[in-house]
C-alpha cells in the first residue's frame, strides 16, 4: 500500500517563520505533504516542510505532485524573534525562499521520479523492490533535497528500528509532463521528465564546466517515455486509464563541456572568455566521461559550439581533452550547427542523425518493457550526450529531433505505426508533441539562465516565425539584465539548497569594493535627474534658477550631462565591479582574474 504523508504537525513555539504569508499568532496547527529535511543557517536550524502541493499527473497508478508551498520551522525550542531577525539569518531564509519558490519541486509517495524506467527495472532485477524505501532507491544525482534530509538519513541508517524512513522524501527539480496522445486510433501516455543535477547546480554565467569530480554544470537527463496498452483493453479516455503494460523510454543527457572554463560578467553582451591552464582538466574530463559510461553505456558527445569566433577556443579545450582520452566507448561528433541551420533552418538537424547513424547510433537503441505475455525486456545500452555554450537553445532543437527519430521506431515496434508510416503524418500528435517538447525547453532554460528557452517557436510549430525571432529578442534582453545583476542571488540559493555553501565554515560576504566604486552609480542616478528635470520642468519661476544659461548654451544641462557620461564611462571600463556576484561562494579567482589567462 503507497505511504500517503499527511499529518498535522503542532507547532510550539512563539517565533515561526514562514515562507509566502506570515502565521497568525493563534496558529498553532497547519498540515504537511511532507518533509524536505532540516537545514543549517545562522542562528538555528529549521525543518523544511510542504505546507500545500498541486496534482500533476498519474505514473503508472503513481500520483504525482508539484510542491507549491512551504514553511520553515526553527528546529530550537529557544528560538526567538531576536534570533530570527538577525540580518545574516533574514537574508539566508530569503535565499530559502528563493531556491523552493523558483524552480518546480515534483515528488511522489510511491514512484521513484530520480530514477528513470531503466534503472527502475534494474533495481527490480537486483532484488531492490518496492519494499525498499524510496529514498534508498533514488538516484543520488537527482534527490534535490538530500543534503536537506542528511540527518534524517543518518538517523535512519543508525536506528533502523525506528520509523523514520517514511518520513525522507525525495524531491525532484525539472520538468515533467504527461499527456494522452494518440497516433493511427491508438492511444498511449506520452511523458517527458527532465532531471536536474544537484552537483554543480547553478546560473549561467556562475556556473560553467566541470569540477574536480567531473560533474558538469546544467547536468539534466531527459526521458522521453510511452506507456500502452494492448489492443484488447479498453480505449482509453484519460492518462489515469493506460495500465501501461508495455512500457517504453528514450534517455538523453545534457550538460556544460567538461574542461575548465568561465566566462567573466563585466556588463558587456558577451563576457570574457576564460580558459584557465589548469593541470587538472584531462582527469576532470575523465572523471565526467568514466561517470556517464558508468551510468548509460557508450555515450555519443555531439558538440554543438561554433568553431569560430567567440566559442572557438572552447571547442578546442573540448576536443583537446577528447583526442587525449579516447576512449571506445565514447564517441564524438561535432556539429556546426549555426553554419549548418543557418537561415533559420532547422530541419537541417537531420545531418547530424544521419551522421550519428554513421557512427553506429540506432533508432532501436531505447529501453521496452512489454509484460502482456512472457515479460520481453530491451535496454538502452547507449545515449546522446549534447551540448553547446549554454546547453540550452541550440541543444533543446537536437535532443527533440533525436526524440521524435526515436520515437517513431517505438510506435513501429509495437505494431501502433506501419514501417512506412511516421509520427509526422499526424498533426495533432504532432501539435502535442512540439508543445511538450518546447514546454520542457523553457523550463531547462529558466532554471539556468533566468528566462525560457530561444527558438521555441520553431520547437511548437516547425517553422522560425517572425514573433519567435521577436521574443528571442526580448528573452536575450532579458537574460544579459538578469545574468548580470541578479544571477548572483540565484547562485547563492542553489549553495546553499544544494549544501555547496557550508554556514558554519562563513558568513556571506560583506561589500568589500572601495568607496568610489560604490559611489559611482549614485552619481549616475543624481545626474540623470537633474538632466530629466532640466528638460521638463517649466521656464518660469521658480525653477528658472536651475535653468540658468550663457548666451544660448544650457550650462546647467551640460555640467550634468558631461557628469552623467563621466560615470557611465566609469560604470562601463570597471563592469566586473558592478556585477551582482554571489555572496556566499564568491568565485573571487574570476573576480580579480589576470588577462593572460584569456583568449
Amino acid at each position: 500500500m503507497p505511504f500517503v504523508l499527511n499529518v498535522r504537525i503542532t507547532f510550539t513555539y512563539n517565533a515561526a517563520v514562514v515562507i509566502g504569508e506570515e502565521v497568525p499568532k493563534y496558529e498553532k496547527q497547519f498540515m504537511v505533504h511532507g518533509i524536505l529535511g532540516m537545514i543549517t543557517l545562522h542562528t538555528c536550524d529549521f525543518l523544511a516542510v510542504i505546507t500545500n502541493r498541486k496534482r500533476v499527473t498519474s505514473i503508472l497508478n503513481s500520483t504525482i505532485y508539484l510542491a507549491t508551498d512551504f514553511r520553515l520551522l526553527p528546529v530550537l525550542s529557544d528560538a526567538n524573534p531576536a534570533m530570527l531577525s538577525h540580518p545574516i539569518e533574514k537574508q539566508l531564509i530569503a535565499l530559502v525562499k528563493e531556491s523552493l519558490y523558483s524552480g518546480p519541486l515534483y515528488f511522489s509517495y510511491e514512484f521513484d521520479l530520480t530514477s528513470n524506467m531503466q534503472r527502475q527495472i534494474q533495481q527490480s532485477a537486483g532484488k531492490v523492490g518496492s519494499d525498499v524505501p524510496l529514498w534508498k532507491r533514488a538516484d543520488d544525482r537527482f534527490f534535490w533535497n538530500i543534503h536537506l534530509q542528511e540527518r534524517l538519513i543518518t538517523h535512519a541508517t543508525t536506528h533502523p528500528e525506528e520509523e523514520v524512513s517514511p518520513f525522507i522524501m525525495p524531491v525532484m527539480f525539472g520538468f515533467l509532463e504527461v499527456k494522452l496522445a494518440q497516433v493511427a486510433n491508438r492511444s498511449f501516455v506520452l511523458g517527458l521528465i527532465s532531471r536536474r543535477s544537484r552537483r554543480r547546480a547553478g546560473t549561467r554565467y556562475f556556473s560553467r564546466g566541470v569540477d574536480s569530480e567531473g560533474n558538469v554544470a546544467n547536468f539534466n537527463e531527459t526521458e522521453q517515455f510511452v506507456l500502452l496498452d494492448p489492443p484488447s483493453f479498453h480505449q482509453p479516455h484519460d492518462v489515469e486509464d493506460v495500465e501501461g503494460p508495455i512500457r517504453m523510454s528514450f534517455v538523453q543527457t545534457r550538460g556544460s563541456v567538461p574542461v575548465y572554463w568561465a566566462e567573466i560578467n563585466n556588463l558587456r553582451y558577451k563576457p570574457d572568455l576564460l580558459i584557465p591552464e589548469n593541470t587538472h582538466t584531462q582527469s576532470a574530463f575523465e572523471k565526467h566521461m568514466t561517470n556517464q559510461v558508468s551510468y548509460y553505456g557508450k555515450n555519443y558527445v555531439v558538440n554543438l559550439v561554433n568553431q569560430k569566433g567567440y566559442e572557438k577556443p572552447v571547442k578546442e579545450a573540448y576536443e583537446n581533452a577528447i583526442t587525449k582520452h579516447d576512449h571506445p566507448l565514447v564517441n564524438y561528433t561535432y556539429f556546426d550547427f549555426h553554419h549548418e541551420c543557418k537561415g533559420m533552418k532547422f530541419d537541417r538537424v537531420s545531418l547530424l542523425v544521419d551522421h550519428l547513424v554513421k557512427q553506429g547510433l540506432s533508432s532501436h537503441d531505447f529501453f521496452s518493457l512489454d509484460t502482456t505475455g512472457d515479460p520481453r525486456l530491451r535496454l538502452q545500452k547507449s545515449t546522446v550526450r549534447t551540448n553547446c555554450m549554454d546547453c540550452l537553445d541550440r541543444t533543446n532543437v537536437v535532443q527533440t529531433t533525436l526524440a521524435r527519430w526515436v520515437l517513431n521506431d517505438q510506435l513501429r515496434s509495437v505494431g501502433v505505426l506501419k514501417q512506412e508510416d511516421s509520427v509526422e503524418n499526424y498533426p495533432k500528435f504532432m501539435y502535442l508533441f512540439r508543445n511538450v517538447w518546447a514546454d520542457h525547453a523553457d523550463v531547462i532554460s529558466k532554471a539556468y539562465s533566468g528566462t525560457g528557452a530561444l527558438k521555441t517557436d520553431f520547437t511548437r510549430t516547425g517553422k522560425r516565425t517572425t514573433e519567435g525571432i521577436l521574443q528571442d529578442g526580448v528573452n536575450s534582453l532579458t537574460r544579459y539584465v538578469k545574468n548580470n545583476f541578479f544571477d548572483g542571488k540565484r547562485q547563492d540559493a542553489y549553495d546553499l539548497i544544494t549544501g555547496a555553501w557550508d554556514p558554519k565554515v562563513r558568513v556571506p560576504q560583506a561589500d568589500t569594493r572601495a568607496w568610489n566604486v560604490r559611489l559611482m552609480p549614485w552619481i549616475m542616478y543624481l545626474s540623470l535627474f537633474f538632466l530629466l528635470a532640466s528638460l521638463f520642468l517649466p521656464n518660469g519661476n521658480p525653477t528658472r534658477p536651475y535653468r540658468f544659461d550663457v548666451g544660448h548654451i544650457p550650462v546647467f544641462f551640460m555640467i550634468w550631462l558631461l557628469v552623467a557620461l563621466f560615470s557611465f564611462n566609469f560604470i562601463w571600463q570597471h563592469g566586473i565591479q558592478y556585477v551582482g556576484w554571489p555572496k556566499l561562494n564568491r568565485p573571487e579567482e574570476l573576480m580579480h582574474y589576470s588577462m593572460y589567462l584569456f583568449y
